[in-house]
């Protein structure tokens, strides 16, 4: 498991067809890198799975050995291609079954007399998972060992990541400097720059294109851990990008954590 004691890692395994095909458009893959970008988690790696039991164990199995965390979006609804929960208990080597806290929580919002099958799958919580509470439509996700496992629908994910994350370990927070100039391309800064990042091992430089107003533009991201090694480097790759800015552009610097 990859952590130190202030790097903590996470990868999204996102599950269902819907998003291999096309028919679903991913949210949530963004949100939650930035979310846990900004509360000390690093995103390593995502990882998109259909709706097969073998995909959905490999790919779990491979990602909570190496990442402090696993969040897991899609797969525990009602209906009979929502196997996620079995997947992930399948994963862990536990059973698997009704679980009376997420069957009451069901009870807030379904009366009884419509909690059928369907809709009781979505209680079926493998054995010592903890429970996050769903304030949206109540159904829980879970959290068992390093993978915690939420909704699919945006809304309901988004709700129940702000219920789990104050119970996770997060590390030091990165620190991030945009920079940028009209008519700076990267084909003319792009060798000064990576000399900078070669001197600059402390500090992760990334080189974005744009064009805006019919200009190309270059935005260069420095980002680190250690606000003096990038303090040093912004004023080095700033001297640069003065150098290669169009005449009479005004170079940006943008600061924010």
């Amino acid at each position: 498991m990859t952590s130190t004691p202030d790097t903590v890692t996470a990868a999204i395994l996102v599950i269902g067809d819907e998003i291999l095909s096309g028919r679903t458009k991913d949210r949530n893959i963004g949100y939650i890198a930035e979310y846990c970008t900004a509360i000390g988690i690093d995103v390593k790696e995502v990882r998109v799975v259909p709706d097969e039991e073998d995909e959905i164990v490999t790919a779990l199995n491979a990602l909570r050995t190496r990442y402090a965390y696993v969040f897991t979006t899609g797969g525990i609804g009602p209906t009979h291609d929502d196997i996620t929960a079995d997947c992930i208990a399948k994963a862990f080597g536990v059973s698997i079954d009704v679980d009376p806290r997420a069957r009451a929580m069901l009870l807030e919002r379904i009366p009884e007399k419509d909690l059928n099958e369907a809709r009781l799958r979505m209680a079926r919580i493998p054995a010592g998972a903890e429970l996050i509470e769903n304030p949206v439509s109540k159904a829980p996700g879970f959290m068992i060992g390093n993978v915690i496992t939420m909704a699919g629908v945006p809304a309901v994910m988004q709700a129940m990541l702000d219920v789990v994350a104050p119970r996770l370990k997060t590390g030091t927070k990165m620190l991030q400097v945009s920079i940028e100039a009209p008519g700076m391309k990267e084909g003319d800064i792009g060798t000064p720059y990576a000399a900078l990042a070669k001197a600059h091992p402390g500090v992760i430089m990334g080189s974005y294109p744009m064009m805006q107003d019919g200009r190309f533009w270059t935005r260069l991201v420095l980002r680190s851990k250690d606000a003096a090694l990038l303090a040093v480097a912004e004023t080095e790759v700033v001297a640069m990008a003065e150098a290669h800015k169009a005449p009479a552009a005004v170079v940006t610097v943008t600061r924010g954590g």
